[in-house]
């Protein structure tokens, strides 16, 4: 086995934001040596990391120089330059998810057709080449209102996916190659997080219950266990598992999950890195999610996914009509509240509806829990100065 730990193996993080900062987190407590590569001058990662990059993480020759100082490479965000990465393990270099799984996920489009050859469950869609041939299939009557529409690159937080409830809501979207989706009656967004090491052991987490913001279309709470029947989480698990295998993904899978009116699981989307419904992970199970995709892309034993305590985990996100320097208002009160621990970005300016920070709430109880986070949402506000 490679000596990972105070040794000069190096491992290569794409991408610098949050999600990359939460992983250093575990890359300090295992002394593991890091460079991390990210657009931003005031990236999150910049203070924790070993060795800070800044470039275009699209662009070919960044990433392929990057990686070549590496001994394994991962990602916190989907749009790297994919080729770079296929051209990295050529050569023998571990990328792990590789890039084929990422191929397979980057494009909404690409990922859709994916489920529907590997026999996955999803909702019914049409992939469209441009605005033109959407258009067109309304006119001809082939497509009908209401319908989800995604764009099929570049979408995130809630950004590029909206319900189309008649022709006049075509007009603003952008001219791109796109999904119809059938708009499918659910009772729940559910996710699972599985993870896979380098040898193919699998393991899942607990089916976690996501209520969204309904104008920003954004994740409001996490809460996990999900409030569902114990067969309907069994099956949802089954699912995210199969999906898993399908992609052969090496890494942190986030599944994002539809419970249908008649209990029947449907894929809706992946995410191949640790994700925001896995934040709750930190404060509430034996192994959180970072340290597991550290565990699973190092090849080493996968860690418990069980839960010590209920967790509900709430995303602070910039106040509309605020842009500028950022001010965490109120956040000593929440600090005075049991259970409630906030965790910062590092994201100098706020912005609305920008993802700012988040704050877990633990509690043997999870209704109260859940109280409890309404309360968090209510007092602290993420506001410029």
């Amino acid at each position: 086995m490679t000596d990972f730990f105070s040794s000069d193996f190096t491992l290569g993080i794409l991408g610098g934001g949050q999600l990359g900062k939460m992983m250093l987190y575990e890359t300090r407590k295992f002394d593991i040596k890091t460079h991390v590569l990210d657009p931003s001058a005031q990236a999150p990662c910049r203070i924790a990391c070993d060795h800070f990059e800044q470039g275009d993480l699209m662009d070919y020759d960044t990433v392929y120089r990057f990686g070549k100082k590496t001994d394994v490479l991962t990602f916190e965000i989907e749009n790297v330059n994919v080729d770079a990465l296929a051209a990295l393990e050529k050569e023998g270099k571990k990328v792990f998810p590789s890039s084929e799984t990422l191929k397979n996920i980057q494009n909404k489009g690409i990922q859709k057709q994916f489920y529907k050859d590997h026999k996955i469950p999803t909702a019914p869609f049409i992939v469209y080449d441009n605005k033109n041939q959407l258009n067109e299939a309304i006119v001809r009557k082939e497509l009908h209102f209401p319908f989800v529409w995604k764009s099929c690159t570049g979408g995130y937080d809630g950004k590029g996916v909206s319900i189309i409830r008649d022709a006049e809501a075509v007009i603003p979207l952008p001219d791109t190659a796109c999904i119809a989706e059938k708009l499918v009656p659910f009772k729940n967004e559910l996710a699972v997080i599985v993870a896979r090491n380098v040898s193919g052991a699998v393991t899942t987490y607990p089916v976690v219950e996501m209520e969204f913001h309904p104008e920003a279309n954004q994740v409001e709470y996490v809460i996990c266990p999900a409030r569902i029947d114990e067969t309907v989480a069994a099956r949802a698990r089954t699912v995210a598992t199969h999906v898993s295998e399908a992609f052969q993904h090496v890494g942190l899978l986030a599944v994002e999950l539809f419970q249908t009116e008649d209990d029947d699981i449907l894929v809706n989307e992946v995410a191949p890195r640790p994700h925001n419904s896995g934040h709750h992970t930190i404060e509430s199970s034996y192994t959180n999610q970072f340290e597991q995709h550290l565990r699973a892309i190092l090849d080493l034993p996968l860690g418990r996914t069980d839960s010590k305590v209920g967790g509900v985990m709430v995303n602070l996100v910039g106040a509309e009509g605020h842009t500028g320097e950022v001010q965490y208002q109120n956040i000593e009160s929440i600090l005075a509240m049991e259970g409630v621990t906030p965790h910062i970005y590092g994201k100098k300016e706020t912005r609305p509806f920008r993802k700012m920070g988040h704050v877990t709430i633990v509690d043997e109880n999870l209704s109260k829990a859940r109280l409890v986070a309404e309360e968090v949402k209510k007092t602290i506000n993420v506001i410029s100065k």
